[in-house]
């Protein structure tokens, strides 16, 4: 609930801080005392738009701050939380407004944006009147209204999980038929590419096997030259393998005689005999592989080039090619597969839409329900009011399927007409005054279990009117002070009568020059007060009396 407001400099309110209680709160004075100055006030603070010509004449600022005290669950905490604006005891809304034009606004001493506190203050306070388009004259607030009335959260959390499940599916659906149709445009290209490189067959570390090979074949000469340089070393006649030979004889000869000191050294002869022959093979091997084929280094190195072209075709390394090989593959595949996955996508689409729809309609019914309902309680709260010509009506239309979203398929709009004849139309756009203010009265008393932990603020809901139709406008304003903090500005004794607080609005002439101030009203006071808007200026002892009797009635 509104626990306080503080106002600086703000036309004729120079300071002043109003504590607030439960229940109906009336506020009384003369006309020009400053009771729409305060209304202005509190509406700077709920985040209305800067008018800068409120600032107190010769003051560089105006402040206005306003003080709520919530319960941990009200929904307005969840809304700070996602703007990074810590949970307290209190909820301060603050704005600032300076003379050269630059204003500020911040909640809990964070500065934010004046949308943010217009929307916190939204969700605390409902002021009825013509304020802005606030409250039951703004029409974006009617759909809620009636899906409050009729009840339905659970039903309401199903159809917005509905739609965001359709959305999504509609997007896969049409991102896959987007890549779809990239895919076919690049379908000749690609099928031609995975050709080229299924009869290429690349490998990893292909390129470096081939290049080691060209380097081979490119020297063969010279390695031809080599070996025989190395065959003759080993095998002519003052080669390796002749001078072991003639070590060995030369060995054999003279062994037995050396009783088994040269064995060990026969025996190493023996074995680079063996190394050198060895040796020799491989060196004849590899003679005949240079020769045996001529061709080789051809081959070679065409398919290096083959390879490194088609690396610099796809933008990769020869080393790569395997993998992209793999991957143009499956992406041909998956054209070609693309039939029934996007009939997979179309259906979980179709599917989701069904059941949006499905709940939808359900949600469309509870509103038609909820909205007879409200329409007969606020058509019974009309003729107490002096409103027995006019009409009530809850317009409810379907919307096209491109304004379909997470509240439905519908819009909502209160209707009205205030006279006989009159064709009934928007209720922010009926006859404005007393008369709309008290149309919204008997709108806010059907829907009284509505008030969803906001404060309620009917500007002058009396206007134009006294005896027993001021009367039933304070019964019904005491009624839902019963169940909802209630602010009444107004103007009539019958109303004054049945608030639980009374505060009392005044200007007074000082040094500083006229300013406005309010003050809480004792029970003697309250009398005086009542028995002066029955009486004027002279207030006597019948006045008195008067006031006396509606206090206590």
């Amino acid at each position: 609930m509104l626990h306080s407001l503080t106002v600086s400099n703000i036309v004729l309110i120079e300071r002043l801080t109003l504590t607030f209680e439960h229940g109906l709160t009336v506020l009384t004075g003369e006309t020009g005392a400053g009771k729409s100055i305060l209304l202005d006030a509190l509406g700077l603070a709920l985040g209305s738009r800067a008018n800068f010509s409120l600032i107190r004449e010769g003051e560089a600022a105006a402040q206005v701050s306003a003080v709520f005290h919530l319960q941990a669950n009200h929904p307005v905490w969840k809304r700070l939380a996602e703007a990074d604006i810590p949970h307290d005891d209190q909820l301060i809304l603050r704005r600032r407004l300076k003379s050269d034009g630059k204003s500020s606004a911040s909640i809990n001493d964070v500065p934010v944006s004046a949308a943010l506190l217009r929307e916190i203050g939204d969700t605390l306070v409902e002021i009825q009147g013509q304020f802005e388009g606030r409250g039951l004259l703004d029409l974006s607030t009617h759909l809620g209204h009636i899906d409050r009335a009729a009840n339905q959260d659970d039903i309401l959390e199903k159809l917005r999980a509905g739609w965001t499940n359709w959305l999504q599916a509609q997007r896969n659906l049409a991102k896959a038929k987007r890549d779809l149709e990239t895919a076919r445009a690049e379908e000749e290209w690609l099928r031609d590419a995975v050709q080229q490189l299924d009869m290429l067959a690349p490998r990893t570390g292909e390129e470096e096997e081939l290049s080691a090979d060209r380097q081979r074949l490119s020297n063969v000469g010279r390695i031809g030259d080599g070996l025989a340089v190395a065959d003759d070393a080993i095998f002519g006649d003052s080669g390796a393998q002749a001078i072991i030979g003639r070590a060995r004889a030369a060995l054999d000869k003279v062994a037995p005689l050396a009783g088994g000191l040269l064995d060990e050294a026969q025996a190493a002869l023996g074995r680079a005999d063996a190394e050198l022959a060895e040796a020799g093979a491989s060196i004849s091997s590899a003679g005949h592989e240079l020769e045996s084929d001529p061709g080789h280094l051809q081959s070679v190195d065409d398919r290096l080039h083959e390879l490194r072209q088609q690396a610099r075709k796809h933008d990769c390394t020869p080393d790569e090619l395997a993998a992209v090989h793999e991957r143009l593959a499956a992406s041909l595949a998956g054209i070609e597969d693309s039939a029934g996955a996007l009939a997979e996508l179309a259906d979980n689409e179709r599917q989701w839409r069904d059941y949006y729809r499905q709940i939808a309609a359900v949600v469309a019914d509870n509103r038609m329900k909820a909205a007879k309902i409200l329409d007969a309680k606020v058509t019974a709260e009309l003729p107490p009011l002096k409103l027995e010509g006019a009409r009530f009506g809850t317009a409810i239309t379907d919307l096209s399927p491109e304004q379909f979203g997470p509240l439905g398929t519908q819009q909502v709009r209160f209707e009205a007409s205030t006279n006989k004849g009159m064709k009934a139309g928007p209720i922010d756009r009926i006859a404005s005054g007393g008369e709309l203010a008290r149309f919204l009265l008997a709108l806010k008393v059907a829907l009284e279990s509505d008030a969803a932990g906001r404060t309620l603020i009917f500007d002058e809901v009396d206007s134009g009117v006294g005896g027993a139709v001021a009367a039933a406008v304070g019964e019904r304003l005491a009624r839902l002070g019963q169940t909802t903090q209630t602010l009444v500005v107004t103007h009539s004794p019958q109303v004054a009568a049945k608030g639980d607080h009374h505060m009392r609005i005044a200007k007074t002439a000082t040094d500083n020059g006229v300013i406005s101030a309010t003050e809480p009203l004792s029970d003697e006071a309250r009398t005086e007060e009542i028995a002066r808007m029955l009486a004027g200026e002279q207030i006597t002892a019948e006045a008195r009396a008067a006031a006396m009797a509606l206090l206590e009635g």
